[in-house]
């Protein structure tokens, strides 16, 4: 059986940084067994003409469930110093042979994709990737299929496997002309993908923790993880601009952590609800509302460092899943009946929808919606669910234990007690109309760096073949890397927050 989805400086950083965890971190402890992937939004579909593989793969044990009975932030990979960021910077590589298993096999042919600076396949007769891309897609083929069983022994090394692997398959799919009418990815790539991407519970594609969360290291080793001390290990261009665009996300995120304390802070003076409690808790407020306002900066400073048209025409089409291409060509990914391992629960089969890495797969912004009680209509929260199932899984856990929390902030402020406290209803009121206006400012940077450069590739009339993955991302409705509706997706969860403001009347 075939694995089918629909479709319509160096790049890699090599240098050996240190990455250590403490021995109590439950990172570090071993992995036993967990639940299964049912929460996923990817499964195998069968097709007519499996591609045997006579290798045979050891099915290995799923990965822990960590113990969520508690906000205690270690059980949900929620760091006190760098919030939904590791602690430590990842692992620039994985060792080159472990058990015998040479992982330096991914891990060069993901050094020569990134140095090769292989261009996006077009749709014009041999137009794929450039010099050597063939070349180096026939060597994905020829890879001997590796083992995982000596990366089950750390979450963070099997968080590099992802991590190589699906920034891989995203060389290999978008390095083939545009007219090949279906790609196959080979079982070499595949079934350790598979894998690795059934360990973690992620599906098997590039996620926002792939390029950002775990894509980052120290320019001073010495200098700890600040804002200003991060570059990126990975990247499709090597440019600049791909660099800024990562940084700019993962200093998001840092800024995020004193957000995650406040929301700690408020949930603590939730649970006592007294008349101090409640004082506090407006003080929180205006707390949260400022670092808000410095998320919102940040990513204003976006184009001070990343250039628009080489984000559109350079960078972005990498990005993408099988439902923000036009048109859509299936990915098959062979070998699937070699696995191994149990496929997920499937009972009426249909193609798999993967989705490219984008900002909604950020736990730091629907956290903040959950904690303010910002309720979006249907359609968009079916969005927003399957964005969290690219969420690494203790940060879905986190997630889900935030909205089934019985100390309601929004039924604090609404509630009896607090009907006429107009000092907690602006804080409050302050807090969404911050968050308010990050969504403005994250529809400003769209328009900016995806709408704006769309329609003016829809409307050139000489459009030349180096401009094919433009054009393509011009036609028909423009859908995000994640693949919404873009625009309209961003203008009805920005309403949906202005629509949480409380009325003091």
């Amino acid at each position: 059986m075939d694995f089918v989805v629909d479709d319509n400086n160096s790049n890699i950083d090599n240098t050996n940084i240190p990455n250590t965890l403490p021995s109590s971190h439950f990172l570090s402890l071993p992995r036993p067994s967990s639940s299964s992937l049912s929460s996923l939004s990817w499964s195998p579909t069968p097709t007519p003409n499996p591609s045997p593989n006579p290798t045979h793969v050891t099915p290995y044990p799923p990965p822990p469930i960590v113990d969520t009975s508690t906000l205690a932030a270690h059980d949900f990979d929620v760091d006190p110093r760098t919030g939904f960021m590791p602690p430590h910077p990842p692992i620039p590589h994985l060792p080159p042979s472990l058990e015998g298993i040479r992982y330096d096999l991914w891990e060069t042919t993901l050094r020569v994709a990134c140095e090769s600076r292989f261009e996006l396949g077009v749709d014009t007769p041999g137009g794929g990737g450039g010099v050597g891309s063939e070349e180096w897609r026939e060597r994905v083929r020829k890879l001997p299929i590796l083992s995982i069983h000596p990366l089950l022994k750390s979450e963070v090394l099997l968080r590099r496997g992802h991590h190589v692997l699906a920034w891989i398959l995203h060389f290999y799919i978008h390095t083939y002309p545009l007219h090949t009418p279906s790609i196959l990815i080979p079982p070499s790539l595949t079934l350790p993908l598979l894998q690795i991407s059934n360990e973690l519970q992620l599906p098997p594609v590039l996620t926002y923790s792939d390029d950002v969360l775990y894509n980052w290291g120290l320019i001073n080793p010495e200098g700890g993880v600040r804002k200003d001390n991060l570059r990126v290990l990975t990247s499709f261009t090597g440019t600049p601009s791909e660099s800024h665009f990562y940084l700019t996300s993962a200093r998001i995120e840092l800024i995020g952590v004193r957000a995650l304390e406040v929301m700690q802070s408020m949930l603590d003076e939730l649970f006592v609800g007294d008349e101090i409690a409640v004082r506090r808790i407006t003080g929180y407020l205006r707390e949260l509302g400022e670092v808000i306002g410095e998320m919102e900066g940040e990513l204003r400073g976006m184009g001070e460092g990343c250039d628009p048209k080489v984000f559109f025409e350079e960078i972005r089409p990498w990005f993408r899943g099988f439902d923000s291409i036009h048109p859509q060509r299936p990915w098959v990914f062979q070998g699937i009946d070699d696995i191994g391992i149990d496929s997920p629960p499937n009972p009426n089969p249909s193609p798999t929808q993967l989705s490219g890495p984008s900002a909604g797969q950020s736990s730091l912004i629907h956290a903040l919606d959950i904690f303010l009680g910002v309720q979006h209509a249907e359609g968009e929260e079916e969005v927003l669910r399957k964005m969290r199932a690219y969420m690494p899984r203790h940060h879905r856990r986190f997630l889900g234990h935030l909205a089934e929390s019985n100390r309601s902030l929004r039924g604090l402020v609404r509630g009896e007690g607090n009907e006429g406290n107009e000092m907690l209803i602006e804080a409050y009121n302050q807090a969404v109309g911050a968050l308010r206006k990050l969504r403005d400012a994250h529809f400003g940077i769209v328009a900016k760096y995806i709408i704006v450069p769309a329609a003016s590739a829809a409307s050139a009339v000489n459009r030349s073949a180096a401009n094919a993955n433009a054009r393509e991302g011009s036609r028909s409705r423009l859908k995000g890397t994640g693949g919404t509706d873009l625009a309209r997706f961003l203008k009805s969860v920005r309403d949906d927050t202005r629509e949480a403001v409380i009325s003091s009347e």
